[in-house]
């Protein structure tokens, strides 16, 4: 079909309309018509490339009673996505071309938006020995990120190894920035409040020691490095340091370190509950600023779903980890656009077109222009949404922002011109 999209403001500009036709935007401009095109009112809505997620667990196979490729994808296109990277900590893990042909496929039957399988970096996610990256990479899925997200690659021979064979294959090494012996039972942030609260702190250089270190590596072998869920101040001067200096590597910034911080601890509220942990205001803002200026490339969910049994119990027993697709746009809205840090077009490369260039992802990230894919979204930046976990698409209902109020919402969402969202609902 052909869509006649009426009124939006592409990147919170001039209002325009937008003709999709075969899949692909085919004019932009005013007082547009096309004879039997569906007409989609859009005025006062912003028009954005479709989101990009670098970050993204679906937990299929193995957890399908937390998620499922179906249900992920389903909330990944309520909230705007039209392609997420689906990470490897699976059961099995996705260190075989099997299993990410497998992902790729349920997401190819899903059809809401473009499962992009990422590879483990070692088998079974142990760290031991190098997992089929070159298989991986040649597969169905073409593969391009490799993660062992959730642990890290602690072995720098191992992770130097994986720098240069990944080189190769013109992919990127996404790590997990955490100096396991630093880590060992920790359950929030060190500092002055985890004392207070009787729990076991994660200090802030467990993370900016390894990426210190990878970025050396990285520089070394002349490879690409990407930093996922970066969350201290001192992290983001590591990476402008490096940036500098000419490394490689590009950094993931989640929406919950954007906006929450350690105090949400003091509810020993095990919603709460991530890794790497909800850090200070101090590093907030230094995330902030760092995503503002483009030291941190990109916003990545890090969508973590968990049955009721692994997060409603004691904080130290429950898994950490929270919902993020459905809501992401909207933090990013509340944390950076509304504070003034960045602008609509600024939301969109941060969202939608770096991440598209980290994963090699062709026909995503694209502009809003004539003869470019129909990958986009339209978002209503004047309405108000009280959070209800009840009410998501996905399977889990660990969301930290239950009950809160957040900005805007997704009014549709287009993937190759084929609606996945209209009026706000998923289209299947």
């Amino acid at each position: 079909m052909s869509y006649l999209i009426k009124g939006s403001q592409p990147y919170g500009g001039d209002a325009a309309d937008i003709l999709i036709k075969d899949g692909r935007i085919a004019a932009i401009g005013d007082s547009l018509s096309s004879t039997g095109a569906e007409v989609v009112d859009a005025a006062g809505l912003i028009a954005l490339s479709g989101l990009v997620d670098l970050h993204t667990h679906l937990r299929e196979p193995g957890r399908e009673d937390a998620e499922t490729v179906e249900t992920g994808s389903r909330a990944a296109a309520l909230g705007g996505f039209t392609a997420v990277h689906a990470m490897a900590n699976t059961d099995p893990v996705a260190d075989t071309a099997g299993v990410v042909e497998q992902v790729w496929r349920l997401g190819q039957e899903a059809g809401l938006v473009d499962v992009v399988p990422v590879g483990a970096v070692t088998v079974g996610l142990a760290g031991e020995r190098l997992a089929e990256l070159g298989a991986m990479a040649d597969s169905a899925a073409r593969v391009r990120v490799f993660s062992d997200d959730g642990h890290c690659v602690s072995d720098p021979a191992l992770m130097r190894r994986a720098l240069e064979y990944v080189k190769a294959l013109d992919g990127v090494v996404a790590q997990h920035a955490e100096e396991p012996r630093l880590t060992v039972g920790a359950q929030m942030h060190e500092g002055d409040r985890s004392a207070r609260l009787g729990l076991a702190g994660w200090p802030a250089a467990a993370e900016e020691a390894i990426i210190a270190r990878d970025v050396l590596l990285a520089g070394h072998v002349g490879a690409r490095l990407h930093v996922c869920h970066v969350s201290t101040a001192g992290s983001v001067e590591l990476l402008r340091w490096a940036k500098a200096r000419g490394v490689q590597v590009t950094a993931e910034v989640t929406p919950h370190h954007l906006l929450l911080t350690d105090a949400c601890a003091e509810s020993y509220d095990p919603v709460f509950k991530v890794n790497p942990p909800l850090r200070t205001d101090d590093d907030v803002q230094a995330l902030r600023l760092g995503l503002a200026d483009g030291t941190i490339d990109a916003v990545a969910t890090d969508h973590a779903p968990h049955a009721v049994e692994d997060k409603e119990s004691e904080w130290a027993q429950a898994r950490p980890g929270m919902l993020g697709l459905e809501q992401a746009l909207s933090v990013v809205v509340e944390a950076m656009v509304e504070t003034g840090l960045l602008d609509w077009q600024g939301v969109a490369d941060r969202m939608s077109v770096r991440p598209a260039v980290i994963g090699r992802l062709e026909g995503h990230g694209r502009p809003l222009a004539p003869g470019e894919p129909a990958n986009l979204l339209l978002f209503d930046p004047a309405t108000r949404v009280t959070v209800d976990p009840a009410a998501l698409a996905s399977r889990s209902r660990n969301s930290p922002y239950a009950g809160r109020e957040l900005p805007g919402r997704v009014i549709a969402t287009f993937l190759r011109g084929v609606p996945t969202v209209l009026d706000g609902k998923a289209v299947r």
